[in-house]
């Protein structure tokens, strides 16, 4: 049986007996006006994190859901599109696919402005979408490309980037880990499938986004997930897990790299009203201004002494230098 196998049927079971312990994400359930998420919805919220973001979803978005769960953030996109098909379902385990369509009906009877119409699900694989080539504004998967081995994340990765208008964002929740695991974890397929052993460190989740094409990066959430210890693992050291919530922008890609932001900012306190640095870097005294990876190293290149710049904070909200 192959890891993808596996993978299947351990959604299979969470499909026919919900699972409230199958994933853990610490955000809150949304609370917008008129908007209630049914109960079964919030058990089988089979994520890390959470994928939708107000900002993304203005002017109607046509947007595409990878791997639907019980429903519940379809449901929560589609609180921003109210039209027929606006929000495409994907997943390729049919009773995933039957629990969804049920529970949508349960959220007509608790939404007013609901109809399980606005959501089209479908039957599909991840690494063979069946959606059209720049067809979706925002595309999103929670807890699943880090299912996916190497081969398997660039293939649905391309897809993902395939779909997209330009432009366009693909937003994602995913287990990431900074330490080693070893080959047992790694190998081991319920493991991978429980979203615990598959996980990438941040640098690699960015490369295998930024090898793909998506020229602009945005990582806006890092949380902690899991503990893999050595009395329940076959591990010899602790093993910390975190999700991170990442969107990748389909902007063209620059020709001096992509533009990765970390939750970085520069301040300027010296003599002037601003400092520009000629490369469309204005930052107004004494005004954080959030930068890229990239043009943080170009301006602490300069080795001025009237500029701070933060660490890292793995939170940014947009706006900043790019």
């Amino acid at each position: 049986m192959s890891y993808l196998e596996t993978t299947h049927n351990v959604y299979k079971e969470a499909a026919l007996t919900p699972d409230v312990g199958l994933c853990c994400t610490t955000n809150p359930i949304w609370e917008l006006p008129g908007l209630k998420i049914p109960r079964i919805m919030q058990e089988m919220n089979y994520g890390c994190g959470s994928t939708v973001h107000a900002r993304d979803l203005t002017n109607n978005p046509k947007m595409l859901y990878v791997g639907v769960g019980g429903g519940m953030e379809l449901l929560q996109f589609a609180y921003f599109n109210r039209n027929k098909g606006g929000v495409i379902g994907l997943d390729v385990v049919d009773e995933m696919l039957e629990a969804s369509r049920k529970n949508f009906k349960i959220a007509e009877e608790q939404n007013d402005w609901f109809r399980s119409d606005f959501v089209d699900l479908r039957k599909g694989d991840a690494m063979d979408l069946p959606v059209e080539d720049n067809s979706i504004d925002v595309a999103a998967q929670n807890c699943l490309f880090n299912i996916f081995k190497s081969d398997d994340l660039k293939k649905a990765i391309e897809e993902m980037y395939r779909v997209l208008k330009p432009h366009g964002k693909l937003v994602m929740s995913d287990p990431t880990c900074e330490q080693p695991m070893n080959d047992e974890l790694r190998n081991d397929e319920r493991l991978r499938a429980l979203c615990l052993s598959g996980s990438l460190t941040i640098a690699d989740y960015v490369k295998a986004l930024t090898d793909a094409g998506f020229g602009t990066i945005e990582i806006r959430a890092r949380k902690p997930y899991r503990i893999l210890d050595p009395k329940s693992y076959p591990t010899d050291e602790l093993i910390y897990i975190e999700s991170i919530e990442v969107a990748a922008i389909k902007d063209p890609m620059p020709a001096d790299g992509p533009c990765i932001f970390t939750g970085r900012a520069a301040i300027y306190y010296g003599d002037e009203d601003y400092f520009d640095d000629g490369l469309g870097h204005t930052l107004l005294k004494n005004q954080p201004l959030a930068i890229c990876d990239k043009t943080t190293a170009a301006l602490q290149a300069l080795s001025r002494d009237d500029i701070y710049f933060s660490e890292s904070t793995f939170h940014y909200d947009g706006g900043g230098c790019c």
